[in-house]
C-alpha cells in the first residue's frame, strides 16, 4: 500500500552517502545522463531533488553552472559542506518545496532528476514545471524505477508510486509539450527483500526535449 505521508529525508541525510547501494545506483544513473545529455561548458543545469549531490557533483566539472534544489534542508546542508570543502565555484544549492508551491525563476539547458518521481504524488504537475523552466532546446533526463510490486522500499513512507510504466510516462510528457522522447535502462540494482531474497530492480532514464 502506498503511503500518503511525506518522508522526512532530514533524518537520513547525514548517513545517506554511507550506503554503497545508493552510491552504486547514483553512479549508474550519472553515467547514463552523461551519455544521453552530452553535458557541456555552455550548459546551465538543474538537479531537481539533488539530495547530497551524488549526481550534481558528477556533472559539475562538465557544465557551466549547476544548481541543486531539494525540499530537505538536511540533504542540502551535506551538499553545501561538500561544495565548501572542495572549493567549487560553479555549483550552488536552493531550498525548493514544489509541493508547497515553491517555484524556480531561472531557465535551464538541462534538468536532471534521480529517484525522486516516485515520491511525487502528482507527476503531471511536475512535468509542467520542468517544461516551463527548460530553455528552448533544453533537455530533461530523469531516472526512476520500472513498475514493481512495492518490494523496493521496505519503508514505504512517502512512496506514492511503485515504479512507473515507461510508455505511460512518455504519453504524459508528450501531452505536456515535450518531444524527442526516449528511454534507456540506466542501471539495474539488486537488494535483499524480506521473504524473497535478492531481487533485481531496473532503473530507467527517460530523456525528453523542449
Amino acid at each position: 500500500m502506498k503511503s500518503e505521508e511525506r518522508r522526512d529525508f532530514n533524518k537520513t541525510s547525514q548517513q545517506w552517502d554511507a550506503d554503497q547501494f545508493r552510491l552504486n545506483l547514483a553512479n549508474g544513473v550519472a553515467a547514463a545522463i552523461i551519455r544521453e545529455a552530452n553535458p557541456s561548458k555552455e550548459m546551465a543545469v538543474l538537479d531537481f531533488g539533488c539530495g547530497t549531490g551524488l549526481i550534481a557533483l558528477r556533472l559539475q566539472p562538465l557544465v557551466k553552472t549547476i544548481i541543486g534544489v531539494d525540499s530537505s534542508q538536511g540533504m542540502l546542508a551535506v551538499l553545501e559542506e561538500k561544495i565548501k570543502t572542495q572549493g567549487l565555484a560553479n555549483i550552488r544549492t536552493a531550498f525548493v518545496d514544489f509541493e508547497k508551491g515553491d517555484r524556480i525563476a531561472e531557465k535551464f539547458d538541462l534538468i536532471v532528476c534521480n529517484m525522486v518521481l516516485h515520491h511525487v504524488p502528482d507527476t503531471s504537475s511536475l512535468f509542467r514545471l520542468w517544461h516551463e523552466i527548460l530553455a528552448p532546446g533544453g533537455r530533461l533526463c530523469f531516472a526512476d524505477l520500472d513498475r514493481e510490486d512495492g518490494s523496493f522500499h521496505s519503508d514505504k513512507t512517502g512512496v506514492f508510486h511503485f515504479g512507473f510504466d515507461r510508455e505511460h510516462l512518455r504519453n504524459l510528457l508528450h501531452s505536456t509539450g515535450f518531444s524527442g522522447l526516449r528511454d534507456v535502462t540506466a542501471t539495474t540494482v539488486s537488494r535483499d527483500v524480506e521473504g524473497k531474497g535478492k531481487c533485481e530492480f531496473p532503473v530507467f532514464l527517460m530523456i525528453a526535449d523542449t
